[in-house]
């Protein structure tokens, strides 16, 4: 009403003829405009600008000139979608410690009702089947569960499931290493014989290897002096797959009770399977003082130093009869994986010898690094997503844009090789990476994103076991992840056989050292993203979590299996990445392919425990 009263035609907004009733109207305006042009002066804040504070209510209250009165309300930036926001970490929401340690709660409550489903309804067998609440011995039957799962209580605190998991073992485990048969070497060695190790020196055991994790120890919960002798009983029978063997490479095999070892049907050893050993004997041999355990594993990476490779790469099977390679196929999934790992990781670990005797182990790292960037690594179309994939005939074959989720363990350790464990920040600041460092822990990176985003271009917002890539003149036809709301929705194709999720560790775990490394934010975002879909779509109301088999479709069919590697690895990983810097920090301590952290061996002298 007094917006029409004073823009009437009829008024000629002639001084001479102003009426009291007009210069009221007037007055009323100018003292609206006043108090508006007063309160944006205070300053609203934009809801997207997280980490701004508004002005502070004890502001200056002079009386405002006659600037502020004509001052235009602030200019707010445009609104930004959610990938540019990652993007523009300056901007990212950054939680307060408080809020992340309510969130890393979130997952110790997460691993304490894995375990209530494991104890009550598979304890004492290897693994779970939540849907079905029955046990199963998939990998031995030595409750590898139990096991796997024991560093990982011990780090979160959860005193009860340390009690119980350590009982179990000192009560059962030796009896039934003597009683059991056939074992496959690698997931007995990372699995239960990383588990021991790994909780023996957490739990004090290691006293002149201690004192650096940033855990507490919790005394009379644990035997460390038990823990190392079925340890040692365990290794003992495992080492007759190395001096069974005719070459340096060992058998994949092992027979407990009989103390024998051969081949598997085929006659022939998956290469990280062989070379993915060192890190657990080597350290065996430190905290016993017998360098038997050292001796023997290193022979296989001394034996694959004369091997050749197609620059640094390396075939996926090799012979135990033979020591050479069978096949040209080369990827950095399965089979492949976690030698490129160990290569880097044994040399860390070997904090003494690093210039020395085991200076080779990072020179063929490098080699290889140089060797995934040049032959595997393409981008791909239309959104230029960073990926790494297959030979399957070897160099002079065709290229598959195919990537297991497996290889997500790559931009970790590109990460732990360009800095050696220490932050980015520190090592820049000390001129300690070269040009190529640099370049690595870029391409960390760039695939760290694409391991996220397959997770986040699924109707689930959880990655299938295995995804194909759109290249230049190689469009990858078929199927996508469901989420039509995915930027790279046309990136991806996920085939109906790979759509199943296992509770794989391998992307968590690279956010977690990237996160160490580079302290950006947005890797603990996305990790809780990737977290709360786990509990959403995998959690069992009666104890545990399963896997899934189509990620793509809503509500997912489950598959009834929580594998031991959910306790041992992905939850550990994603309770650490919400945690501090100083718990097990990355250049003390090194974490063997099933994320059982060992301490880096800083001493030439060999500690001898009696058992």
């Amino acid at each position: 009403m007094v917006t029409q009263a004073l823009i009437s035609k009829s008024s000629k907004y002639q001084f001479g003829k102003f009426t009291l009733g007009k210069f009221l109207s007037l007055l009323m305006v100018s003292g609206l405009m006043y108090l508006l042009a007063h309160r944006s002066s205070k300053g609203f804040v934009s809801g997207e600008l997280h980490d701004k504070e508004v002005e502070s209510r004890h502001a200056s209250k002079d009386s405002p000139t006659i600037r502020t009165f004509w001052r235009k309300p602030p200019k707010l930036p445009p609104r930004l979608p959610p990938n540019e926001i990652y993007k523009n970490s300056s901007i990212l929401h950054h939680a307060p410690s408080s809020e992340w340690t309510s969130r890393q709660k979130k997952v110790k409550e997460a691993f304490e009702h894995a375990w209530s489903g494991y104890r009550n309804y598979a304890m004492g067998h290897d693994e779970l089947m939540p849907l079905s609440r029955r046990g199963v011995d998939g990998l031995g039957g030595l409750g590898a569960t139990v096991v796997d799962s024991l560093d990982t209580a011990i780090i979160m605190g959860a005193d009860d499931i340390v009690s119980e998991a350590s009982k179990w073992i000192e009560d059962n485990l030796m009896k039934k290493i003597s009683e059991k048969g056939q074992v496959n070497l690698f997931e007995t060695t990372i699995r239960v014989l990383g588990g021991l190790l790994s909780a023996y020196h957490l739990s004090g055991g290691d006293q002149a290897g201690g004192g650096d994790s940033g855990i507490a120890v919790t005394p009379n919960k644990t035997n460390p002096d038990r823990l190392l002798a079925v340890s040692k009983d365990l290794a003992d029978r495992l080492l007759l797959a190395f001096t069974s063997s005719p070459s340096a490479i060992p058998f994949s095999d092992v027979v407990l009770r009989d103390r024998s070892a051969h081949a598997s049907p085929d006659g022939l050893s998956s290469t990280s399977e062989a070379t993915t050993l060192q890190l657990e004997f080597s350290y065996l041999s430190r905290i016993s003082g017998d360098p038997k355990y050292d001796s023997e594993t290193m022979k296989v990476l001394e034996h694959m130093r004369t091997l050749p490779t197609v620059e640094g790469l390396v075939p996926i099977y090799i012979n135990p009869y033979s020591g050479q390679f069978s096949g040209e196929n080369i990827r950095l999934g399965s089979r492949g994986d976690s030698y490129y790992e160990y290569l880097l990781k044994v040399w860390i670990q070997q904090e003494n010898y690093r210039n020395t005797s085991l200076k080779y182990l990072f020179e063929m790292y490098t080699e290889a690094m140089k060797g995934v960037k040049h032959l595997l690594v393409r981008k791909t179309t239309p959104n230029g997503l960073v990926f790494v994939g297959e030979l399957p005939n070897g160099r002079n074959g065709a290229f598959s844009p195919k990537m297991d989720h497996l290889v997500c363990f790559l931009p970790g350790t590109l990460a732990l090789g360009a800095t050696k464990g220490i932050t980015k920040k520190k090592a820049l600041e000390s001129n300690l990476l070269t040009k190529e460092d640099i370049q690595n822990l870029q391409l960390a990176e760039d695939l760290a994103k694409t391991c996220v985003e397959m997770y986040f271009v699924t109707s689930t917002g959880l990655a299938p076991e295995i995804a194909y890539f759109h290249i230049e003149g190689n469009p990858e036809g078929g199927p996508d992840g469901g989420n039509k709301n995915s930027e790279y929705i046309s990136d991806i194709t996920i085939k109906p056989l790979d759509r199943h999720n296992l509770l794989r560790p391998e992307t968590l775990e690279s956010l977690f050292v990237l996160h160490r490394i580079t302290e950006d934010p947005k890797y603990r975002e996305w990790g809780w993203q990737i977290f709360q879909a786990f509990e959403k779509y995998t959690k069992v109301d009666s104890g545990g979590y399963t896997s899934l088999d189509d990620v793509t479709s809503l509500p997912p069919p489950r598959r009834d299996k929580m594998e031991t590697f959910f306790l041992g690895e992905t939850l550990k990983y994603l309770y650490l990445l919400f945690g501090e810097s100083n718990i097990l920090p990355l250049d003390k301590y090194v974490f063997n392919t099933e994320a059982h952290p060992l301490p880096v061996i800083r001493s030439v002298v060999q500690v001898s425990n009696t058992v």
